[in-house]
């Protein structure tokens, strides 16, 4: 049923905005964690002592397209040392994880859909023909243990079987062996059906279960579409279903849900773990592929563009395991935190606060976004999120220069050896669309492109507005991008040992410490949009890339009881203590400290 095909790291390359960003994570955790952190750089998958089950095959899961983006050979060069490692322990019967024949039965397999997930985005960045029958080889042991009662599906692994299909659809186009048909539906079989878990969704209570984990309900989302192929059922729209009901009940602003860890409630104060955001991502990116929905790839861009640079530090050294949209300190709680199951350390910007999970698996969200910028599907080429890319495949080069979503500007530059159609996909919220200084009607843009070379500028307008929330809150938005009252603040560093794991500059643990006031109420009056050149840093709090300008009047808002570093979930009183401010709020992503979902006031 798939309606549109993903492009590879070999005909997608990012520029601009995009390439720095992407840069910024070479240069950091994402491209350095095999060299610091002993569960990557000392796991049992390469041979060592560490961590012999999912983070290894998180980390390159971002690390190899990242590597194939921007052509690192250093990087390509590590990833295959990594691959080499582990298909060299590959084991006669296809067994691929690091665990002993006798301790299988009590071994967690969601390592092996995971990585065999990973081996497939492997092949699609490196083309090493080595890997088809790995990953063949390694389902097929999958699905007879399965079928023998050797193992079963539990906990991960139950709550995330339909992750296998990511692997198991790859070789069922390239073997149609029936085997693979059976392990579908032994899968699903065997796996936990989400549609059970409804009532508990719209209750949620601080009792840590696979069925309410946030991560878990990120990756759930594709459940049907990746899956309904293989096991010949008919597509029902069944994530919007569920999205709309964990929205409804647990929403945020940047378009996912509370999980701190597990779902959390309507709350500007808890928070949303970190893996979930970019899950969620990878979800919305293969949702709009399989089904070209194009509410995926607007909800996609709200996530991308805010919620995942918000939570990792300008120099994506350090992240965060929680989130919060109304976020006025990044201090250690003491003994109890305000969230959900996390702990004390969970807002603090650092090298792995609260759990390691998120500092292997975070570096997937950038790449996976840049190689969902165009997607095809026969003759047809689309331009699925205007993102700073070069497309050149099969006789097609289409080079996008623009910053968006910062600005509405699209430049495109087409050479074409051969005649193809070309969509662009134009946001709902567009105003205003002209196209080679035209006006247009504001909808997809459909092209038919005939050989040679062609030019195609496209401009749209946007207009901020007050966006209402609930518990009586608005937030500002723009197109895709969410806009906070930015709070200044000085950072506290920790360098120190636990558990045989440094922490030392750049990648600590920092703690940041408000010195600005943010206790404000928006007041009713017309926003106005400043552009500013897209740096170094594109998401820079210091120097954002768009500023809007709000009236804004301080109120008595309080604190959350028992927390003196959070605010109160809604202000104590609605009264304005000042007179009339102009403040310049920032992009949701740019701000580190924010407020972000405030009152309006007359």
């Amino acid at each position: 049923m798939k309606k549109w095909d993903l492009y590879t790291t070999k005909e997608i390359k990012p520029e601009g905005w995009l390439k720095c960003q992407l840069q910024l994570q070479a240069d950091g955790l994402g491209g350095n964690l095999h060299k610091i952190w002993p569960d990557i750089r000392d796991s049992a998958w390469i041979g060592g002592s560490c961590d012999g089950w999912e983070r290894v095959p998180y980390w390159l899961d971002g690390f190899i397209p990242l590597a194939y983006l921007l052509e690192n050979e250093e990087m390509i060069a590590d990833a295959k040392k990594y691959i080499d490692a582990i298909i060299s322990k590959q084991e006669e019967d296809g067994w691929i994880c690091p665990c002993t024949k006798d301790k299988r039965a009590n071994y967690d397999t969601w390592a092996v859909q995971l990585i065999t997930k990973t081996l497939k985005v492997y092949y699609d960045c490196s083309g090493d023909e080595r890997i088809p029958d790995v990953i063949y080889k390694a389902l097929k042991n999958y699905y007879e243990l399965l079928k023998n009662g050797e193992i079963k599906l539990f906990d991960w692994g139950k709550h995330r079987w339909f992750e296998t299909f990511i692997a198991l659809n790859f070789i069922d186009e390239r073997y149609g062996d029936e085997w693979i048909a059976e392990l579908a539906s032994i899968l699903r079989e065997q796996g936990f059906d989400y549609n059970k878990a409804v009532r508990r969704w719209k209750t949620p209570h601080k009792i840590w279960r696979f069925d309410t984990h946030i991560v878990n309900l990120a990756m759930m989302l594709k459940w049907e579409a990746v899956s309904c192929g293989l096991l010949g059922e008919t597509y029902t729209d069944n994530a919007e279903k569920l999205r709309s009901i964990l929205d409804e009940y647990n929403g945020t602003v940047y378009a996912s849900f509370t999980g701190d860890e597990c779902l959390s409630g309507i709350s500007p104060v808890q928070g949303t773990e970190l893996c979930a955001i970019v899950e969620q991502m990878y979800s919305y990116e293969l949702l709009y592929a399989y089904t070209g929905d194009r509410k995926w790839a607007e909800w996609l861009e709200i996530l991308a563009f805010n919620a995942l640079p918000a939570t990792i530090s300008e120099d994506m050294w350090t992240h965060q395991y929680d989130q919060m949209s109304n976020q006025i300190s990044c201090e250690k709680f003491n003994i109890i935190a305000p969230f959900g199951t996390n702990g004390p350390e969970s807002i603090m910007f650092g090298l792995e606060p609260n759990y390691g999970c998120c500092t292997a698996n975070f570096s997937q969200g950038f790449p996976k976004l840049a190689i969902s910028a165009f997607m095809h599907s026969g003759d047809t080429v689309i331009n699925s999120v205007m993102l700073p890319s070069v497309l050149d495949t099969d006789g097609i080069s289409i080079r996008l220069e623009t910053d968006y979503p910062f600005v509405n500007k699209m430049k495109y530059s087409i050479k074409a050896e051969r005649d193809f159609t070309f969509i662009i996909r134009i946001p709902s919220f567009a105003k205003n669309l002209t196209v080679n200084g035209e006006k247009a009607e504001a909808k997809d843009i459909e092209l038919n492109i005939t050989k040679g070379t062609a030019q195609l500028s496209v401009e749209f307008e946007t207009s901020p507005f007050f966006k209402e929330r609930p518990n009586g809150l608005y937030t500002v938005q723009n197109g895709s991008l969410l806009f906070s009252l930015p709070i200044s603040y000085e950072k506290k560093m920790h360098e120190y040992v636990r558990d045989g794991v440094e922490r030392k500059f750049p990648y600590c643990d920092y703690e940041l410490i408000p010195t600005s006031d943010w206790n404000y109420a928006y007041c009713p009056d017309e926003l106005s949009v400043e552009q500013v050149a897209v740096g170094e840093v594109p998401f820079s709090q210091s120097n954002p890339p768009v500023k809007i300008k709000a009236l804004m009047q301080k109120i008595k808002w309080g604190t959350r009881y028992g927390f003196k570093t959070v605010c109160a979930k809604v202000p104590k009183s609605l009264e304005a203590s000042s007179e009339s401010e102009q403040h310049e709020l920032i992009p949701y992503g740019c701000a580190r400290l924010r407020m972000t979902e405030m009152p309006l006031i007359k």
